[in-house]
């Protein structure tokens, strides 16, 4: 029986992602999602790769899904909480469609609405996101069932000739840092980062 969320660890966003930055040594890509999910990002490590979402929900996959096509060496990850991507689940099957083998996706699910009060998403106890990216095309998805687990899909992911999805059962813990909300400075960083741009 495949894996599912309910026999997986429940782990802590700032942990998962530093061990996910731990192991970029290539100017790799990573979109992180609005919220606690941007804020544990910067705070396990700022980089010039590092894209901050603000207040755009849901749409970390599909702008990952652009850097991952328009620079198609360069390995893209894209962290999303589960409310998020419930609100454009249609960007997974069109992520299956174009199969860019540079990208991964990291789905951190609470069950919760987390930044706005900690209302529960509507699929909270019904929905399976890995089974839903698997049913829409992205078949390399998995559940990471712990904190060791999840940096073995990682590494395989580097190398990985397909999109991978990796699913991640998380704690209700607030995140440990905060962006700058200044949408021209990352913009701008961002794409210096990605050698398209020049520094201001």
């Amino acid at each position: 029986m495949a894996r599912t969320a309910r026999n997986t660890k429940v782990m802590n966003r700032f942990d998962v992602t530093s061990r996910l930055i731990a192991k970029l040594h290539n100017e790799e890509a990573v979109i992180g999602g609005i919220g606690n999910t941007n804020f544990d990002l910067w705070a396990a490590g700022h980089r010039p790769q590092n894209f901050y979402m603000l207040g755009s929900m849901g749409l970390a996959f599909p702008i990952a899904l652009g850097v991952a096509l328009a620079q198609p060496e360069r390995r893209v990850f894209a962290l999303e909480g589960d409310g998020s991507l419930l609100m454009h689940l249609g960007a997974l099957s069109t992520i299956a469609t174009l199969r860019p083998k540079n990208l991964t996706m990291v789905v951190f699910d609470n069950g919760i609405y987390q930044i706005t009060g900690g209302q529960p998403t509507p699929a909270a106890k019904v929905a399976d996101l890995v089974a839903i990216a698997s049913a829409s095309g992205i078949t390399n998805s998995a559940w990471a069932a712990d904190e060791e687990d999840f940096e073995r899909l990682i590494e395989g992911s580097l190398s990985a000739s397909q999109p991978t999805l990796i699913g991640v059962r998380i704690d209700d813990k607030p995140g440990v840092g905060t962006t700058r909300r200044d949408p021209v400075q990352i913009r701008e960083r961002f794409m210096h980062g990605l050698g398209v741009r020049q520094p201001l």
